[in-house]
């Protein structure tokens, strides 16, 4: 499979209605996404492996390096989703909601999810949780797949960061260990959305120097 189940509930969403750790010396990576920048840390060996925007949603890939989108077993995923800051309905909570119960369909018999919560260090409205699926399929092949994922209301848009690791099938939902994905989710921090500012090119200053 190309990409994760919970990639795959998120680009399904009803968006078109809304107007080892990492050290100090990690890479940060600062991306400008519809109307803003979102600016984390990518951990060694990750790289960009697959980018892709369309007029509502965005999305891009980070894999190790060795392993591919089509064959992986750890994936850092970025998102957005246009305008959906506007939607009367929509919470960082809700929307991570609806891609777990996404995530649920492709394994409603060994799925399971554990609430990470809002996170401090983040000024913005944000939330965590983690899904995880016990087996799953791509290829022939049965797997486990798990995922981290953490979404920040913007201003405009609301952004998600995932970490996902895939790993023996199993009959049964897997034990989450809080501690264990909250330590993948702080591979990623500090997470910052920033002000674009025109005329400004990457590395964006603005938001590094921050």
């Amino acid at each position: 499979m190309r990409r994760s189940w919970m990639v795959c509930a998120a680009a399904l969403l009803p968006l078109a209605a809304a107007p080892g750790s990492a050290g100090p010396t990690a890479p940060r990576a600062t991306v400008p996404v519809f109307h803003q920048l979102i600016a984390f840390t990518l951990p060694s060996p990750f790289k960009v492996a697959y980018e892709k925007t369309t007029d509502s949603y965005y999305i891009r890939e980070h894999v190790p390096e060795g392993e591919t989108v089509d064959e992986w077993k750890r994936m850092i995923t970025l998102t957005g989703a246009r305008g959906l800051s506007y939607s009367p309905g929509a919470s960082p909570q809700a929307y991570l909601q609806a891609l777990a119960r996404g995530f649920q369909r492709h394994c409603p018999d060994t799925f399971v999810s554990l609430d990470l919560g809002p996170q401090a260090s983040i000024p913005q409205a944000s939330f965590a949780t983690v899904a995880s699926c016990g087996r799953v399929s791509s290829g022939g092949k049965a797997h486990s797949e798990t995922s981290v994922m953490l979404t920040i209301k913007g201003s405009d848009d609301y952004y998600t960061l995932q970490w996902t690791e895939r790993g023996a099938d199993s009959s049964h939902p897997l034990a989450l260990d809080s501690r264990y994905w909250a330590a993948r989710l702080a591979q990623l921090a500090p997470v910052q959305l920033c002000a674009i500012v025109p005329g400004e090119a990457p590395p964006y200053p603005s938001c590094v120097s921050r």
